[in-house]
């Protein structure tokens, strides 16, 4: 049985994440090794030392997660303890949270920075995808069905939205949307929820305002027009990406030879890893990045459409536009499309909670397609085989 098990792993997924993330760990050495001693004076390595560390944790937590039954996660006592985790974690970062980036988003362990938020995305994702997924037989009664989950959705985003951090909530209302309408929601019922959200965000925005609209916040949306004009203020961050991704080219200048790197843009390894990329390896490193993204996230897409249980297929939907929101927010803010929001490219831009919380999701993702592949082999093969022998991996949802 393990033999069949592990020939319904999806090897294609699995390649394409651990290519992108053995990239991006090469990428952030190229991107930080400068700054390292410039900003910080410790060795070239440092950053690079510590995201390989992390990629090997997070190898290892992959791997786990990937064999662990994801139809466990559906179990109450499970959901019980995600809500209250993520609750108490946001909580407690509110009071001792340790401040970076103008946000309380960290806590600090030693020598080691946490971002608790990047897990609470896929409690989140969790959640929601379980509770609409018992709720499939009155999904479009709209008071029964379709609110009561986003109580919790409405706290989550408070708590992180004092810290104050709005990239992260805005990522977290674009997945959640994306789980809801994969739900079996009428459209009648999403307006009708679109509006009730809007009517809940006003007395949010008149809360926090102050924090809202700062002066470098709305800097951010008027530079889009002409950052030029401002190259030394707000546009300073996207005139330099703009002149790094220019230098690159078709070709690049190659690896390691990035000029923008060197003081000029400010977060080389996460935030504008992508013009760096560019700026190096031209349209071809470009060009890798994005195709090997819209893979996974095509990939699992596709998962979420062939499986036929409500909740692997929404942990799937919430997944997948987890990673493909979260890619988008960041090369439209490299490419000045979109404000920058302080959103890492995933599995390539430094970071160690961002890079463990996508190897428990994208394990996640791949357990859901183990299933899939071995559930449909099981079945045709049942007439030869031991049902009841055969069924012992596969876990009661």
């Amino acid at each position: 049985m393990f033999k069949k098990i592990l020939k319904s792993y999806d090897y294609q997924l699995i390649s394409a994440i651990f290519l992108l993330s053995l990239f991006g760990l090469v990428m952030v050495y190229s991107a930080s090794m400068a700054m390292a001693t410039q900003r910080y004076g410790v060795s070239s390595d440092y950053f690079y030392q510590k995201q390989k560390l992390f990629l090997i944790i997070s190898f290892f937590i992959f791997i786990v997660v990937s064999f662990f039954p994801y139809k466990i996660l559906q179990s109450r006592k499970v959901l019980i303890g995600l809500v209250s985790c993520s609750l108490l974690l946001l909580l407690i970062l509110s009071v001792h949270g340790h401040v970076a980036g103008g946000a309380q988003s960290w806590i600090k362990i030693g020598p080691l920075s946490l971002e608790p938020s990047e897990f609470v995305k896929l409690c989140v994702i969790i959640y929601l995808s379980a509770i609409y997924a018992k709720k499939q037989a009155y999904i479009n009664e709209f008071n029964k069905g379709v609110v009561p989950p986003l109580v919790y959705l409405g706290l989550v985003c408070i708590l992180i939205a004092s810290q104050p951090d709005f990239g992260t909530v805005e990522l977290i209302l674009f997945f959640s949307a994306a789980i809801i309408m994969s739900s079996g929601i009428s459209i009648k019922n999403f307006i009708k929820l679109g509006g009730l959200c809007i009517i809940s965000a006003i007395p949010i925005i008149l809360i926090f305002h102050n924090k809202i609209f700062t002066t470098k916040r709305v800097g951010r949306f008027s530079v889009l027009s002409d950052p030029f004009a401002t190259a030394q203020t707000s546009g300073y961050h996207l005139v330099n990406s703009y002149i790094a991704i220019g230098n690159g080219g078709i070709n690049g200048l190659g690896l390691g030879k990035s000029i923008q790197k060197l003081g000029y843009l400010p977060e080389p390894h996460t935030d504008f890893i992508m013009a760096v990329i560019a700026e190096e390896l031209g349209i071809w490193g470009v060009g890798f990045v994005i195709l090997t993204l819209a893979f996974i996230v095509l990939k699992g897409l596709k998962i979420a459409t062939r499986c036929k249980d409500p909740f692997g297929s929404l942990l799937a939907t919430g997944i997948s536009s987890m990673i493909g929101v979260q890619a988008i927010v960041n090369l439209a803010g490299v490419s000045g499309l979109l404000p920058l929001a302080g959103v890492p490219l995933p599995f390539v831009s430094y970071g160690g909670s961002s890079l463990i919380q996508l190897a428990i999701a994208t394990g996640i993702l791949v357990n859901v397609s183990m299933f899939i592949n071995y559930e449909k082999n099981y079945k045709t093969s049942r007439s030869t085989t031991n049902p009841r022998k055969e069924n012992i991996y596969l876990v009661k949802s």
